[in-house]
């Protein structure tokens, strides 16, 4: 790579940001000379990207020369620096974007990304084109003219039609001849001059447009594409939300009456509108995965079901405390000292200085207060620690696939017991020796929610060893030195495992009683019961009910019934208010 290319690339950024506004700020691109110096900063594949992490541009310029693209570097430089200003241009709305996409294409899903790239190129290309004056046509006819885009499927061919309507450049881009990619091509170029100002709401009619091509042949040259790894590095946020055009963008454009015309004619699609989405409405753990890796996060299963139930149990926290002061401490006056030279002046009490000596003499005969500080009332209210226990049985579902109303009612308490300064203690549990726990009581939330979203789906038996072992010591003699500490339990009836005799023949009775003085802060059972197992309950017959209403009755469990998983969302609301935002307040 010489000097000499390089230099020119350096000096063609001013003129590639000003290609947007004069008033158009980013650093400087990363103008890696060779290949492998590119590939060390996450660029594979093509010869230039954008990360949206730190916003920055990165080119391969030892690519750049392989394709003949030298000489276009306020172009090059000036479509990169648009996926930042225009499209994608934040981490949300790509994220916004990858999901329309993905609904508009049913069992092909994975193609999202490159659809994503060939989308906003477009945008993107017709502005340079049209708008600066750049020549991103001529762009794609060099590439077409070395025969860069002959191994290239039908995608491309379309693509390359809908370029060559946007810019009326008929056959000079490698387009080909077809009739009905022509009327295609037509449609997708309507379809970005519509949607020009509002480019996300267009993306599901594009990829419904390209669906059938992508069927027959979904090649396209690599080496434009430069947002497949966008995301890389960053953090998602805002994306658990499901829009309304995610269902209802999925529309060929033939059948918008915006693009086709057709309205006018009395010839628009009469097909009944899709439902409104649910205000409120969450996508899938699963779909939410799928998505950040589409956009290039790199996470494990484990940190993206982190990262999606602390999302949704953020607006269901307790609020932060507001913390008092303790009282102002009040000076008392404790008596006299010299005053000397080099003391601020106005310490002198020369009152004091005056009735001993007439004449003052500094450092002599001059004298200064003492006072000592009287600490304040206020006490500190410390809020109570959690012990909770969840079930994760094969009644319960996955975490990770589907969203848990365990988990996310889990998140909500513990997280707002974090916020109010407890500690929390998290087992997950299914069999006796099917055990996820923390280490201890913990204030890590990413420990705590790594547990919450774990899975095991075996029988139902609760492991009243890990119960006993935390609070109970030889003879069931409760361990000293713990804080108050709530107990919490939250599973179905078959919680009532909890009172079998454990592998010492200690009666679970016994073992639940010593845990609950031991902790000295009560206990609660969320329970998704039936309203056919309450009915029966009471009319006699059902064992797990009895169990439960003796736990009631005598051990004083608060048990609080819920018949839909749902309501485990309004139950960990109200008891983290109970239990977190009084405390937190009068700490």
């Amino acid at each position: 790579m010489s000097e000499t290319i390089l230099q020119a690339w350096r000096a063609a950024w001013p003129d590639a940001l000003a290609a947007w506004s004069r008033y158009t700020r980013l650093g400087e691109p990363l103008l890696c000379a060779h290949t492998i110096e590119a590939a060390a900063e996450g660029l594979q594949g093509s010869f230039a990207m954008i990360r949206l992490a730190d916003q920055r541009v990165v080119i391969d310029l030892e690519a750049v020369c392989r394709h003949g693209l030298e000489g276009y570097a306020t172009e090059i430089l000036a479509h990169e620096i648009g996926h930042h200003v225009l499209a994608p241009a934040s981490v949300t709305d790509h994220l916004r974007l990858l999901a329309r996409i993905r609904a508009a294409l049913p069992t092909l899903e994975r193609h999202a990304p490159m659809i994503a790239n060939l989308y906003t190129d477009l945008f993107i290309n017709d502005r340079l084109q049209r708008q600066a004056g750049l020549r991103i046509a001529d762009i794609y006819a060099v590439l077409a003219a070395r025969d860069e885009a002959s191994a290239s499927g039908q995608v491309w061919q379309l693509y390359m039609g809908i370029c060559e309507e946007l810019w009326q450049r008929k056959g000079q881009l490698g387009a080909g001849a077809d009739a009905a990619r022509a009327t295609d091509a037509w449609l997708g170029a309507r379809l970005v001059r519509v949607y020009a100002n509002d480019w996300l709401d267009g993306a599901g009619r594009f990829a419904t447009l390209l669906l059938p091509y992508l069927v027959d042949d979904s090649r396209v040259p690599p080496e434009l594409l430069d947002t497949l790894e966008a995301c890389a590095g960053a953090e998602p946020a805002g994306a658990l939300g499901v829009d309304r055009e995610e269902l209802q963008g999925a529309l060929h454009p033939v059948h918008d009456p915006l693009i086709s015309g057709l309205d006018e004619a009395g010839q628009a699609d009469e097909r009944p509108p899709l439902p409104d989405v649910p205000q409120g409405q969450c996508r899938e753990p699963f779909a939410y995965g799928e998505m950040l890796r589409a956009a290039g996060v790199k996470l494990t299963d484990v940190e993206i079901a982190v990262r999606y139930y602390r999302e949704r149990a953020l607006p269901h926290l307790v609020p932060f405390p507001a913390r008092r002061a303790p009282e102002v401490e009040e000076p008392q006056l404790e008596g006299h000292e010299p005053w000397n030279i080099g003391d601020p002046l106005d310490e002198i009490d020369w009152l004091h200085s005056l009735a001993l000596a007439p004449v003052p003499i500094p450092g002599v005969t001059t004298f200064k207060r003492t006072y000592g500080r009287e600490a304040g009332s206020t006490e500190q209210v410390l809020p109570m620690d959690l012990d909770m226990y969840v079930d994760s049985s094969g009644s319960m579902p996955n975490p990770r696939v589907a969203t848990s109303w365990l988990a996310l009612a889990g998140a909500v308490i513990a997280l707002s017991a974090l916020r109010a300064g407890a500690s929390v203690r998290v087992t997950l549990w299914s069999g006796k020796h099917e055990v996820l726990e923390t280490d201890g009581f913990t204030r890590d939330e990413q420990c705590i929610l790594a547990v919450l979203t774990g899975y095991f789906g075996g029988g139902t038996a609760f492991p009243i060893h890990r119960l006993r072992d935390t609070w109970c010591g030889p003879g069931l003699r409760p361990r000293p030195g713990r804080r108050p500490t709530h107990l919490l339990m939250i599973s179905d009836e078959g919680i009532d495992t909890l009172f079998a005799a454990d592998e010492r023949r200690n009666s679970g009775w016994d073992v639940a009683a010593a845990a609950l003085r031991a902790a000295g802060a009560g206990g609660t059972m969320a329970l998704n019961l039936s309203s056919w197992f309450i009915e029966r309950g009471k009319a006699g017959g059902v064992p797990a009910y009895d169990t439960l209403q003796r736990a009631e009755r005598e051990q004083g469990w608060q048990i609080s019934a819920i018949q839909k998983m749902e309501d485990l969302l309004e139950f960990a609301r109200v008891f983290s208010r109970r239990h977190y935002a009084d405390a937190g307040r009068r700490a």
